[in-house]
């Protein structure tokens, strides 16, 4: 089982740095933008540590499979995930600012390296912050650089870069009363290939509001992925441990 090497690719390929923001002169339409910026990013609890259960199902045109993952998160700094099926243990993943491991015992292989070799395979650059960002509600970006635009549409507010880049479009679409992420899209056109993370509903917390569920689709050609993320409990600012050693007799995976 490789559930988990799949996800933690996919929500990696869903960090993909689409454009580098540019800084222009404020006008009337950038201080509207900057001021629908602000209160998102004022929506979002803030914590030091992060302790939840998760129910990831995750299917292709091969797989279709359920699994339990305990994530444990020290903010800006590391990722931890540990998945189970029926109480026992399969499968373990950290993320660090500067490093990438995990290891799944069903087929026996594990991953040791940086980010580098992850954005060497898919391309383009991507850092521990976008993945941290998907995982809690956050645009992959930091939309507070400059750079993005915010318009309204009938029923919520559209943010997406003044210039697109040549090789990715690149949207995120905000509720216009609670002002959350609602969902963000890549699409690559000439690559007919189109990426979506949607978070359905908002568990409000003291001090804002944490996604309760997300949602990716990622289409190519005629190939759909999906993995559906369900929150089931979380613990803010709890003491939490990262536990991690890769077994010996593994084999390792070469991206």
């Amino acid at each position: 089982m490789r559930i988990l090497h799949k996800v933690l690719v996919l929500t990696t390929l869903l960090s993909l740095a689409a454009c580098k923001s540019t800084k222009n002169t404020a006008s009337v339409e950038d201080l509207a933008s900057a001021k629908i910026i602000a209160t998102h990013y004022e929506t979002h609890p803030q914590f030091e540590t992060l302790a939840a259960r998760l129910k990831i199902k995750y299917s292709d045109p091969e797989t279709n499979q359920s699994v339990t993952v305990s994530l444990r998160m020290q903010k800006g700094e590391t990722i931890w995930m540990s998945a189970s099926v029926l109480g026992i243990s399969l499968a373990k993943a950290m993320i660090t600012r500067d490093r990438v491991q995990f290891y799944e015992k069903i087929e026996g292989t594990y991953f040791d390296g940086d980010f580098e070799l992850l954005s060497d395979l898919l391309g383009t650059e991507l850092d521990y912050d976008q993945v941290e960002a998907l995982l809690t509600g956050q645009p992959i970006y930091d939309l507070r650089n400059g750079g993005f635009s915010a318009g309204s549409t009938s029923s919520r507010y559209l943010i997406a870069p003044r210039k697109q880049s040549k090789l990715f479009n690149l949207f995120f679409y905000l509720n216009s009363g609670a002002f959350t992420l609602q969902e963000q899209r890549l699409t690559q056109q000439e690559e007919n290939r189109d990426l979506t993370i949607q978070y359905d509903d908002y568990i409000q917390e003291e001090n804002g509001y944490f996604p309760s569920e997300i949602h990716v689709r990622a289409q190519e050609t005629e190939k759909t992925t999906t993995i559906d993320i369900e929150y089931r409990g979380i613990d803010f600012n709890a003491d939490v441990s990262f536990p991690f050693n890769i077994p010996g007799g593994l084999k390792e995976i070469k991206l």
